[in-house]
């Protein structure tokens, strides 16, 4: 066996013992099934009725292994930036995760990141709560951010038995709301439009941060910010491609 085969093995070991590890610590833990209730007690409905402008938001961006969330891939970074309204507080979770499997040199020529950067970095199961309890009862915004929301649900849905059901918004759909437009565009093709610079591309935190400026822009192009935001979660489905 070559020796990348072998270090992908001992890779896995090491992320299956923390992950059994995590979970038996969680197994009865008061603040688990605190979380549990939380998530399933969260309303949606009432969060939505809230205008734009009073209301908790969290940008969300994950990078990970690969783009199939329910056929092998992991997270592999993570990282979450709270805004009320259209400013961001300060308020940041970032972390880098170990996915318990290798990760393909195709994605770390994407992001940057391979296995050694994520070794000693927690598995998903250690920040979990941590994860949950940041998001709260926030408004999920971000690029794609079905992806992201996902990848979390699939943890949650086995660690937890439960998953989020906060609402969200799509800058993506927000940007086909703005120009009109039809099909998939990325990050940067957005930001350009907003006229937001965009950093640390394909990292967690950088993706997220560009995420939260167009966000920022693109509002306060469409308007509603003093409206219920259900309108806007409405009207970025308008379009009907999705």
């Amino acid at each position: 066996m070559a020796n990348d085969e072998l270090s992908e093995v001992f890779a896995k070991i090491r992320a299956g013992l923390r992950r059994t590890l995590a979970k038996g610590a969680l197994l009865g833990n008061e603040r688990m099934a605190d979380m549990h209730r939380r998530l399933l007690d969260l309303d949606p409905e009432q969060i939505a009725q809230q205008p734009l402008c009073e209301t908790r938001c969290v940008v969300i961006d994950t990078e990970t292994t690969g783009l199939n969330a329910y056929a092998g891939d992991e997270i592999c970074s993570i990282s979450l930036l709270e805004m009320v309204g259209l400013n961001l507080t300060g308020r940041e979770f970032n972390s880098l995760v170990n996915p318990g499997r290798g990760i393909p040199e195709t994605t770390t020529e994407i992001h940057g990141l391979s296995d050694d950067h994520v070794r000693d970095a927690p598995v998903i199961e250690e920040i979990m709560l941590d994860i949950a309890d940041f998001i709260g009862d926030a408004v999920l915004i971000g690029h794609h951010v079905g992806f992201d929301i996902r990848f979390l649900n699939k943890t949650l849905e086995k660690e937890l038995m439960c998953s989020l059901r906060n609402p969200w918004l799509d800058t993506m759909l927000l940007y086909l709301l703005d120009t009109g437009r039809v099909g998939h565009y990325t990050l940067e093709e957005v930001a350009s439009h907003a006229g937001v610079e965009v950093l640390n591309r394909h990292t967690a935190r950088g993706d997220a941060l560009t995420a939260a400026r167009v966000f920022e822009a693109l509002v306060g192009r469409l308007g509603d910010f003093d409206a219920a935001l259900q309108k806007l979660i409405d009207r970025q489905y308008e379009l009907g491609h999705f």
